[in-house]
């Protein structure tokens, strides 16, 4: 999403999208039209129209092809007379370019609403996804006070002046967000103005100060390394927090009819590492930075304001910057000799694998970079090297079945497992990427994700064969399976993944860790006798630990059902595991959807142990605190 603007490109924008006012840049690296640069200096009136014309664009384009990234260079937009106030629509990239959160100031409110049919019919944030909003300091500024917390003011549109909404669902994270709130300008998780569901979200490394963070109707959310304010209100389904400061306790379980607000809380984070971003210098000057591994850690990677970050910046003449047009002969033979690679907004038609092969290597999408295989080729692999860091894009399977869409750790012909442990110091990074099977456009694969390599980190990962758009159906949108990890060491930190026709994980790996886990079982299964996985076992597990795994660990895991074919399908349980001592699943639970159009359920949570969930329990989450 982001480069240099030049006049005739502004000229361009301005004239086929309406994005008026960018100033040139001659300065800046050539990432294309789609990716816009503000600063300080620029009229806030052009800033609001550019950004109004991209959301009118953007806020309806679910399956559309544009893609934008928006920047803000370092300083202060909007004011508590004159507040910068914009929504955040698909494929819609918002940052601030400050080595710091604290660099870039807006007073004012990003906001992202319910989405209410032309139609008439409920207005819900459930298919709100593929968006971002990060790197910067977000003063909550309305234009009119709170004058009570209730779910439902009757104000109507009115209502949307009185929060900072961020109504998303999954695929939308916010990281690196300094949040200044006060009890009468708060951030809402739902838009309960109008209501509806939503189905989120990922935070992480944010700070919220001054208010509560309304999770309101959130099914379920997880938070990391995020300074929260002991302000969490409620919690639905599974809320998770992850090395947080001032999160809510654990509280999961609760026998029927008591409070039972479904809060799992670990107090640190085992490893991390932030995702990569892009910077601009004193003089303007583009950069990467690569925050440093951390281990054990509370809270967010960066200091107070004016501290500095431990970690490593890359400058922009290290990268080589790819357009939709680039052949990717061109890009992999930048990669072949070191180069980084930046992927500019816009969807990579792909006859040959992206092959990304040497150690530490930094790949970014801009703007949601989209990957389609065309020839039944994998999208992008990796060699079995440490260190590599990959972040921001989306892969859409293609027109010919696809043995996977990424493969990290990966040959060409004949994938392997490297034999190498690379040492937690220089994990594999997978960050803000998201898997598609069907919905934008037909496409098959076997799986979406495959890792191999040990040590990686999974942060905020969405693997979803499509329940609706194009090319849907239970013989059309064929894939096996979401996620398959073979690597050992491997830590997951939330990891979403919907709708696959067989078993939806595969954990082959040893002393790997899930945290926050969301899945929904296909909805499309046409008989029993067509989801079986073995003679005696009805339907597929949600996630598997194979039989051989001797340790692994996961919490915060959610399995739901909505079989709509209007037959009764089972599964025999959600979540599968060996019965070995080190195997500890914590604070797991199922739930079935919808009674009215849904039928048939989950027999049990994990291995037999937890109730059922059917018609007879609907939308009420049966729990396994601990298993074994």
């Amino acid at each position: 999403m982001r480069r240099c603007v030049v006049l005739a490109v502004v000229a361009a924008l301005a004239l086929a999208l309406a994005v008026p006012g960018v100033a040139p840049a001659a300065s800046r690296p050539a990432f294309g039209p789609n990716v816009i640069v503000f600063t300080p200096s620029m009229s806030q009136a052009s800033i609001q129209s550019a950004l109004d014309s991209i959301a009118t664009q953007q806020v309806p384009n679910q399956f559309g092809t544009q893609r934008y990234a928006v920047f803000f260079e370092p300083g202060t937009y909007g004011s508590a007379v004159s507040p910068l106030i914009f929504q955040v629509g698909y494929y819609t990239q918002v940052a601030g370019l400050g080595s710091q959160p604290g660099e870039v100031t807006i007073n004012g409110a990003i906001d992202v609403f319910n989405q209410c049919p032309s139609g008439g019919g409920p207005c819900e944030g459930l298919d709100n996804f593929w968006r971002s909003l990060s790197n910067l300091t977000l003063n909550v500024t309305l234009p009119k006070a709170i004058p009570t917390y209730v779910p439902d003011n009757g104000e109507g549109a009115g209502c949307k002046n009185l929060f900072e909404y961020w109504a998303v669902s999954q695929a939308a994270p916010m990281r690196r967000v300094i949040m200044n709130e006060t009890p009468t300008q708060q951030v809402a998780l739902q838009d309960f103005c109008s209501q509806g569901f939503v189905s989120g979200g990922f935070l992480a490394d944010d700070t919220f100060t001054g208010g509560a963070v309304i999770n309101a109707g959130q099914q379920q959310f997880f938070t990391r390394n995020t300074n929260l304010n002991n302000s969490w209100t409620n919690g639905v389904w599974n809320q998770v927090f992850l090395g947080d400061n001032g999160a809510p306790a654990t509280q999961f379980g609760a026998p029927p009819g008591e409070p039972n607000n479904q809060y799992t809380t670990l107090p640190t984070t085992p490893v991390s590492q932030s995702e990569p971003f892009l910077y601009t210098d004193s003089r303007g000057n583009f950069s990467v930075f690569v925050p440093a591994v951390q281990h054990d850690s509370v809270g967010p990677s960066y200091g107070a304001a004016g501290a500095s970050e431990a970690g490593r910046s890359i400058p922009i003449r290290d990268f080589f910057i790819a357009s939709p047009r680039t052949p990717v002969w061109a890009i992999n033979a930048a990669l072949a000799v070191g180069q980084n690679l930046i992927l500019t907004p816009g969807v990579y038609d792909l006859h040959a694998p992206i092959v990304v092969s040497h150690p530490g290597t930094v790949v970014i999408g801009l703007g949601f970079a989209t990957l389609i295989p065309q020839d039944g080729n994998v999208a992008m692999e990796t060699a079995d090297v440490p260190g590599i860091k990959l972040s921001g894009m989306i892969f859409d399977a293609g027109p010919r079945t696809s043995p996977a869409l990424l493969v990290v750790g990966g040959r060409r012909v004949g994938w392997w497992r490297g034999s190498s442990d690379h040492g937690p110091g220089k994990p594999t990074l997978v960050q803000d990427v998201f898997f598609r099977i069907g919905g934008a456009e037909p496409g098959q694969a076997r799986s979406a994700l495959i890792v191999n390599t040990d040590n990686t980190i999974l942060d905020d990962v969405w693997a979803w064969r499509a329940d609706h758009g194009a090319g849907v159906g239970w013989t059309s949108n064929r894939s096996d399976t979401g996620v398959i990890v073979n690597g050992d060491n491997v830590d997951a930190y939330g990891l979403f993944v919907e709708h696959f026709q067989k078993f939806e994980v595969i954990w082959n790996g040893q002393h790997g860790e899930d945290v926050f886990f969301q899945n929904e079982m296909p909805y499309d299964p046409p008989s029993q006798s067509a989801w079986m996985s073995s003679p005696t076992t009805d339907g597929y597990a949600a996630f598997l630990v194979s039989p051989w795994v001797t340790s692994f660990q996961g919490y915060g895991m959610g399995s739901y059902s909505f079989f709509n074919q209007g037959i009764p399908i089972f599964a025999t349980q959600a979540f599968q595991s060996p019965d070995a001592a080190g195997d500890q699943f914590h604070d797991v639970f199922t739930i079935f959807l919808d009674a009215v159009h849904g039928s048939g359920g989950i027999d049990s949570v994990i291995n037999g142990v937890g109730g059922s969930s059917t018609a007879a329990n609907a939308d009420t989450p049966v729990d396994v605190t601990s298993y074994p």
